[in-house]
């Protein structure tokens, strides 16, 4: 096992969950930017999670820019998920 998920069992779960979201949401700009198919039913479902995931950021900045806009909505959610996520469990390993 890699040194990354050493320590509270608890720390370990919160970083793969903040990982795995950062990593769909990631997947989904890339997927979005090389005009993946959207009626193929894994683009379909990535996109799904990923607005679930980063409904929350959708709309914080308004861009004329299509692209910007869709690095804005889920790029910012995979970056706040991925510092909370492992700020989290870094303070959970150290208590």
């Amino acid at each position: 096992m890699s040194r990354r998920y050493r320590g509270n069992p608890a720390a370990t779960i919160i970083i793969v969950a903040a990982d795995v979201a950062a990593f769909i949401l990631i997947l989904w700009i890339l997927l979005w930017m090389l005009d993946a198919n959207r009626a193929n039913g894994f683009v379909e479902w990535i996109h799904d999670v990923a607005s679930w995931l980063g409904g929350w950021a959708h709309g914080i900045f308004s861009t004329r820019s299509a692209w910007a806009r869709t690095l804005l909505d889920y790029g910012l959610p995979a970056a706040v998920y991925l510092v909370v996520g492992h700020a989290v469990a870094g303070r959970i390993n150290r208590a």
